[in-house]
């Protein structure tokens, strides 16, 4: 998360700040230039996709030299406004995902790891005084995301309709996607179904974990894993409002594992991502490109985990420095030379290292 302090350098009241959902702000812009071009140090313009027409102007700011204001620019995940921002600001701009609430961020207790797995990392649903309270503004969440959010975005899907693929999504979280069986459930045709994940992704909603494909003999999976990136909308999705639920769920382990991936690579930030599989049942959760070499992580919803033949070949097959399997338990211990099982709330203390021999 962005501290202000740190990273914003002036409080919300201040010239250098415009909420572009206040109608102050957006009187102040009216003239752009004339608003932006003495300001100094670090400006911010949040809720930006309600003004790509400042994309320009932006562009002209950043040209000058010296320098004398930096632009963060803050706003939803509209496709046309990032690919708008990247055709008009080449060169000149960091894109920067922020994502709810980690386990670096929160600490890594046991209480605090099934909370935030639970209940997901949108402070609302985190921080809701009860159970009912956080699920309820999780299926609030949804709903307004769908009927107001996405329409202001300009993208024109009907509400009931793309609930109905987020939900079908929910339960393909942690499988192959296979958009021809999607597409038959929804009535519609099989690019209609790529078009709606392709949203839902770019919305980051969803990941689709791409397969790593290398020259080996055996055939492997070529199409992509799909998860939904925040645990506590899945619950909601599949209607498990308590922890009970949660456990008692036939997804409740493809629930841990995505949790577990999205948690590792907010941590690790790897140069790349995959999943492993071949036809012949050997397969890897998350292979993770490090400074040019190859890490795997495994993902095991149990109390032991033991060294299996799919870890073995994984091993050997794909030239991995090292195998992590993450579990949710709370000490460390190694299978063999190069396997370590780690419990996943070291992340909050070790980050990456923990993906390192001990």
């Amino acid at each position: 998360m962005i501290r202000r302090s740190r990273w914003l350098g002036e409080p919300p009241d201040s010239a250098a700040y415009f909420d572009l959902e206040d109608p102050t702000s957006l009187a102040r812009l009216a003239e752009p230039m004339t608003a932006l071009a003495p300001l100094r140090g670090v400006v911010v313009i949040d809720e930006i996709q309600r003004r790509p027409d400042l994309f320009p102007v932006l562009r002209v700011l950043a040209d000058r030299r010296p320098l004398p204001a930096r632009f963060l620019i803050l706003g939803s995940a509209s496709p046309d406004l990032l690919r708008q921002s990247s055709e008009t600001l080449a060169g000149r701009i960091e894109t920067v995902t922020l994502s709810g609430f980690g386990l670096d961020e929160l600490g890594g207790g046991p209480r605090t790891l099934r909370r935030l797995w639970r209940r997901g990392g949108f402070p609302p649903a985190y921080l809701a005084h009860s159970e009912r309270t956080g699920y309820v503004w999780r299926q609030q969440f949804i709903q307004t995301y769908l009927e107001r959010d996405l329409p202001q975005l300009g993208i024109t899907i009907p509400a009931p309709t793309l609930l109905r693929f987020w939900t079908m999504l929910a339960h393909y979280h942690g499988g192959i996607w296979n958009a021809a069986e999607a597409a038959r459930s929804l009535g519609v045709a099989e690019p209609t179904a790529r078009r709606y994940l392709d949203i839902l992704t770019g919305m980051f909603m969803v990941r689709q974990l791409r397969p790593w494909h290398e020259n080996l003999k055996k055939r492997q999976v070529k199409s992509p894993k799909v998860y939904l990136r925040d645990s506590g909308l899945l619950h909601a999705l599949l209607g498990l409002a308590s922890e009970r639920d949660v456990l008692s769920h036939p997804k409740a382990g493809a629930s841990w594992e995505g949790f577990a991936i999205e948690e590792t690579l907010r941590v690790v930030q790897p140069d790349g991502a995959y999943f492993w599989a071949t036809h012949t049942g050997a397969e890897l959760d998350l292979l993770l490109l490090l400074r040019g070499r190859r890490y795997g992580v495994e993902v095991k919803f149990q109390d032991a985990p033991r060294l299996t033949p799919s870890m073995r070949i994984a091993l050997n097959d794909l030239g991995l420095r090292r195998l992590t399997v993450l579990y949710p338990g709370d000490r460390r211990y190694r299978l063999e030379r190069r396997v370590d099982v780690v419990p996943l709330a070291e992340l909050a203390t070790r980050g990456a290292r923990s993906f390192r021999a001990a």
